[in-house]
C-alpha cells in the first residue's frame, strides 16, 4: 500500500521537472537561432550542430534514454527500412517535379546554380550543419521530453509548430533568390512576408511526416534520410535544371 501512495505522489513532481526539461530545450533551440542567424557568418556555420550536441548531453544527464532519443541500435533496423522506402518516395517526386514544366522554375535558386556547388551542399553542409543536428535536436531531444508531458496530439502539434517556427528566419529573402516563388508569390514585401509564411507551413507539414516516421521507426535513421533526401536531391536537382535550362 505505502508503495503504491508513493508511485501516486511521485508523478505530479516528476512531471514538473519533465515540463522544465520542455522549456529549456525550447529556449535553447529558439537563442541557437537567433545566434544562427544574426551574429556571424562562422556562427551560421557551428552554432546548430554545438547546440545540438549540448541538447543531448543534457537530456541524458537528466535522464532520456536512447530509445527515448531515437537512438537505440535495436531500432536501427526496422529505422532503415523505413528511411530506404522515404528515400525512394522523395526521389521520385522531385525527379518529377523537375521535369513537368510546371514545376521546374521552382527548382531554380541561386544558390545551387552549380554542379560543384550543389554536390557540396548535398553531400557535407546540408547533412552535417542542418540535416542531422536538426534532428537531433527536433526529433531527438524535444520529441523525448515533449513524450513525457503529452500525448501523441500535442507532441505532433508542438513538435511539428516549433519546427515550422524555427524556419522563420531561415526563409527572409526566399522568393528573391528563387525565380518560381517570385513569380508566383510576387516580389517586394508582400512577397516576402507570404514566403515566409509558406515556408514555416511547409515545414510544419513536414514536422508531422518527420515526427510520424521517428514514432513508427523508433529511430533517428527515417526522419534523417527523409529530410535529407528533400534538402540534398532538391539541391541536386536544382543545379541539373540550371544547367539544362540554360542550355
Amino acid at each position: 500500500m505505502l508503495h503504491t501512495d508513493l508511485e501516486e505522489a511521485a508523478p505530479p513532481r516528476h512531471k514538473l521537472h519533465a515540463y522544465i526539461d520542455v522549456a529549456v530545450v525550447v529556449v535553447v533551440l529558439a537563442g541557437t537561432n537567433l545566434i544562427a542567424h544574426f551574429t556571424t557568418a562562422w556562427a551560421s556555420i557551428v552554432t546548430v550542430p554545438v547546440a545540438a550536441v549540448i541538447l543531448l548531453a543534457l537530456v541524458r544527464r537528466r535522464g532520456l534514454g536512447w530509445s527515448e532519443l531515437g537512438l537505440s541500435p535495436r531500432h536501427w533496423r526496422r529505422g532503415s527500412l523505413y528511411a530506404v522506402a522515404a528515400v525512394g518516395v522523395v526521389l521520385t517526386a522531385v525527379a518529377i517535379g523537375a521535369l513537368l514544366p510546371m514545376t521546374r522554375p521552382f527548382f531554380l535558386a541561386d544558390r545551387y546554380a552549380t554542379i560543384s556547388g550543389a554536390l557540396i551542399a548535398s553531400m557535407i553542409v546540408i547533412p552535417l550543419q542542418t540535416v542531422i543536428p536538426e534532428e537531433l535536436a527536433f526529433r531527438g531531444v524535444l520529441h523525448g521530453t515533449l513524450d513525457r508531458v503529452v500525448g501523441a496530439r500535442g507532441l505532433f502539434a508542438a513538435g511539428s509548430l516549433l519546427f515550422g517556427l524555427w524556419h522563420i528566419a531561415s526563409s527572409f529573402g526566399l522568393t528573391t533568390n528563387n525565380r518560381g516563388l517570385t513569380g508566383f508569390l510576387g516580389g517586394g514585401l508582400a512577397g516576402q512576408i507570404a514566403g515566409i509564411l509558406l515556408a514555416v507551413a511547409a515545414t510544419a507539414a513536414a514536422g508531422v511526416v518527420f515526427t510520424w516516421l521517428r514514432r513508427r521507426s523508433g529511430s533517428l535513421l527515417a526522419p534523417i534520410a527523409l529530410h535529407w533526401s528533400v534538402n540534398g536531391a532538391g539541391a541536386l536537382a536544382a543545379a541539373i535544371v540550371w544547367h539544362t535550362t540554360l542550355a
